[in-house]
């Protein structure tokens, strides 16, 4: 009874699984298409930033360091940036500055990952799990007809389109995997980028410029909460204005 009412469904055809690897197709291209413009608008030269940074710090110029972290759209810019505002507190606490503001990127940075992940791993089971339907239509039929020669060439074109699921199961796979470990890729050299400049900023601290830092970093302090006011200011005037 169950087994008939299971033949019944898998007698519906495997179309829908076709439709359903699209739609998956689509989705996994359009999280590529947004994962590079998110990454392509917050890269920068690493090394090259880490190169101008130690030249600034060599120079004791905090200020020129903190105006180079803010100006570079590199997601490492902004969490170094991070490390120097709380250079003032000690090593310890800017290590502590530094890995909350690394997990708060690393959720940004892997925003997508996980559908990518689970596309490229399961789209070719998908794909056969069309397939089989296929074949057991194929088989369904050929069984009704029993001995018909004129029926085999149908059942026959039946198997080879069934195929055509597994096909597109990979086709679909392929890309998200690759996608998938571009990006971990890219997470993985945006936090050695990051953590080579928070060490270079440590190694500041411990070399004997702590004073230095402190002013530097109550002044980076100062600088982010007036960009923080600055909105409410504006929307203080506004109301004043309406009023």
């Amino acid at each position: 009874m169950l087994i008939e009412r299971l033949l019944k469904v898998a007698l519906l055809g495997s179309s829908w699984i076709l439709y359903l690897l699209l739609l998956l197709s689509i989705i996994s291209i359009s999280t590529m298409v947004e994962r590079f413009l998110y990454f392509r608008k917050r890269s920068g030269n690493g090394p090259e930033l880490h190169r101008q940074l130690a030249k600034l710090l060599d120079k004791d110029d905090l200020d020129a360091a903190a105006k180079l972290l803010e100006k570079s759209p590199a997601l490492e810019a902004s969490i170094a940036r991070e490390a120097l505002r709380w250079a003032a507190s000690g090593p310890e606490a800017m290590s502590d500055a530094v890995d909350s503001a690394l997990a708060l990127a690393k959720k940004e940075l892997e925003r997508g990952l996980n559908f990518l992940g689970t596309v490229g791993n399961n789209a070719p089971f998908v794909g056969l799990f069309g397939t089989v339907l296929g074949v057991i239509m194929a088989f369904s039929a050929l069984g009704a007809n029993g001995q018909n020669s004129s029926a085999m060439g149908g059942v026959m074109s039946a198997i080879a389109e069934s195929l055509v699921a597994t096909g597109v199961g990979l086709f679909v796979a392929l890309p998200a995997v690759v996608a998938y470990n571009v990006i971990q890729k890219r997470i993985g050299e945006v936090e050695t980028n990051s953590l080579a400049l928070t060490k270079l900023i440590s190694a500041y601290l411990k070399a004997g410029h702590a004073a230095i830092a402190h002013e530097a970093s109550e002044r980076v302090q100062r600088e982010t909460t007036d960009e923080r006011r600055e909105p409410e200011s504006k929307g203080h005037v506004e109301v004043a204005g309406v009023a």
